[in-house]
This record gives C-alpha cells, structure tokens and sequence, in this order.
C-alpha cells in the first residue's frame, strides 16, 4: 500500500466513524441519565456499540451511592452498572465484571449479548400454572380438616 493509497483510506474512513459516534449523541439525548452521565453513554457504548437504542427500554437511576444504574433491555431482561471507586461494574446476572479490563470488558459484553439471546420473558398468569403445582392436588392422600372458628374464637378441628 502505498502512502497515497493510505491517505485516501484514512479519508473514507474519517466520515463514517464521525457519523456513528454523531449517532450515538443523538439517541443519548433520549435517556435523561446519558445527557446528566456522560461517563455512562461511554460505557454503554463500550459495551453495547453506537446501535444501542436499539437494545434498550429504559435506564433506571436506582441508587445514587454507590451510583446504580438498571439498564432494561427491551427483551425484559435487565443489568446493572454501578460507578465504583476506580471504575464502573456491571452486574449481569448475578455475576460482576469490573470494566477497568478489557477483558472482563469483553466477557461482560458476552454476558449482555447471552442474555439478548433470551428473548422476551414468559408471563406468569395463574391459568398457566397447574393445581398440583401450587399444592392444590385433590388427590394427594392426606385426611380431610374442617376448620371451623364460632364468635367465642373457639376452634374446632375434626380429623
């Protein structure tokens, strides 16, 4: 390659990465926690790329000390970022990778990625789950008990 070769390169590459990091300001101004955390957009970017609006519902400020974010996924699943004393933690799935390395960085970035593998969470209704599930088996063997309780709060119990 030669040198022109070179600087012809570096000048179509010059306005493509301007406009993603343009992009990425313009979706910060979204979330109120990126325009008042500007440290956080940066992580989020580290971890998530330019795209990611794409990826997310919502920030939630949780805590202010030690500063706790919850970063919800449109998915339904959820993280967390906390701004420690030398760098940030992200907490996925119970797990905690210190940011300050790259590559506790990258396995966090993994991390994000395994749980946008998910996909969306079931709901929890009570006709999906079945009576003997919740303890409510009519055929569990035991003997009937009738509880019965008079205005003198005696009780009485027939086995």
């Amino acid at each position: 390659m030669t040198r022109e070769e070179l600087i012809l390169k570096i000048k179509q590459l010059v306005p493509q990465i301007y406009k993603s990091s343009k992009k990425a300001e313009e979706t910060a101004v979204e979330y109120d926690e990126l325009t008042k955390f500007p440290e956080l957009k940066k992580i989020l970017v580290d971890l998530l790329t330019t795209e990611f609006d794409n990826f997310l519902s919502s920030i939630d400020w949780v805590s202010p000390r030690p500063t706790t974010f919850r970063i919800n996924l449109k998915n339904g699943q959820s993280f967390f970022l906390t701004y420690g004393k030398r760098s940030w933690i992200a907490q996925i799935e119970g797990k905690k990778y210190y940011l300050l390395n790259l590559p506790e960085e990258e396995r966090a970035a993994e991390a994000i990625a395994r749980i946008l593998r998910y996909g969306k969470k079931e709901e929890e209704g009570g006709e999906e789950l079945g009576g003997a599930e919740m303890g409510g088996d009519e055929t569990s063997g035991g003997e009937e008990v009738d509880v019965t309780a008079d205005d003198t709060k005696d009780v009485t119990i027939e086995v």
